[in-house]
């Protein structure tokens, strides 16, 4: 396995998208809303925001294989693991695993630093903020993603949402607007589901380790019921961003995303084993980008017409 591949897998490049779409809504957010779009800022933002989600997967790998989890998961046959698994594996040493994270956080603080002076001191509070959920959702005292409090789901509606697209906007303008906090919900509300979704595929193993997830706590019907209401909440965000005139009304194109989740929830039991959710995860996903990626060509358009 090549260097570059190796880095990709450890780092789980494949999911970046649910990172780049928010900063690109916030970024064409300021085109649309302010005829504003600085290229060089747009991709220092879209580097550091980059490498700080990689990050947040690789500290959420090394502090799970610490605390036991991805070992439980190996060891427990009804469990489809999501995290990288190299560690558990022994394939590589966590102290390299270990220097390559702090390496790509060193690459998000320096692209911080240099918004900073760029665009304003305030983007520090929404950088430092976010590193903070990335580094305590599992990392020990706090571990609020064991908790089964919903702590984790609030945190990755402000870490794939609100914090990346005002984040965004705030560093092509250097001004908050109402607007860019609307235009945040329904891609945050929908990362907020894929993350939500995937703990289905390994409850079991979390559960052994003692990770308190919703899953967990609730069982799988209430769990599954929950994850219809955030797919609910996550399109009337889009409708309401609509209304207050934060997105055109042709985004409204995006509650088409929804339509491949009816199959799947309708072959969904109260109880099912694992390999029944990667269906539900695959929906996920494709009206994540679907949807992020309507809202984008929306604002665009927006821009280009205005």
């Amino acid at each position: 396995m090549g260097k570059m591949s190796l880095f990709m897998r450890l780092s789980r490049f494949r999911v970046i998208p649910v990172m780049v779409i928010p900063v690109l809504i916030g970024g064409v957010g300021a085109y649309a809303w302010n005829d504003t779009f600085h290229p060089l800022l747009f991709l220092l933002t879209l580097i550091g925001a980059g490498t700080a989600h990689l990050f947040s997967n690789m500290i959420n790998d090394l502090w799970d294989f610490r605390n036991g989890v991805d070992v439980a998961a190996k060891e427990t046959a009804s469990t489809i693991s999501t995290n990288s698994g190299f560690l558990a594996k022994g394939a590589i040493e966590e102290r390299k695993f270990a220097a390559l994270t702090w390496l790509l956080f060193a690459v998000a603080v320096v692209c911080g630093g240099l918004l900073a002076v760029f665009s304003g001191p305030a983007i520090l509070v929404y950088a430092g903020l976010g590193a903070l959920l990335a580094f305590f959702y599992v990392a020990p005292p706090v571990k609020y993603g064991y908790r089964g409090k919903g702590y984790s789901e609030i945190a990755i509606l402000l870490s794939f949402g609100v914090l990346p697209v005002v984040g965004s906007y705030i560093v092509q303008t250097s001004v908050f607007d109402w607007r860019a906090l609307f235009a945040s919900l329904p891609i945050g509300l929908l990362t907020t589901l894929i993350l939500f979704n995937h703990h289905f595929l390994h409850w079991q193993s979390d559960k052994a380790s003692g990770k308190k997830t919703l899953v967990v706590v609730w069982g799988e019907r209430k769990a599954l019921g929950f994850s219809k209401m955030l797919l609910v909440l996550a399109h009337l965000s889009l409708i309401a961003a609509v209304l207050v005139k934060a997105l055109p009304f042709y985004a409204l194109i995006g509650l088409l995303t929804a339509v491949p989740f009816i199959k799947v929830y309708g072959s969904l039991k109260d109880e099912n084993p694992s390999e029944a959710y990667l269906p539900l995860m695959g929906a996920s996903l494709k009206s994540t980008m679907r949807c992020g990626a309507v809202i984008i060509l929306s604002l665009l358009l927006q821009g280009l017409i205005a």
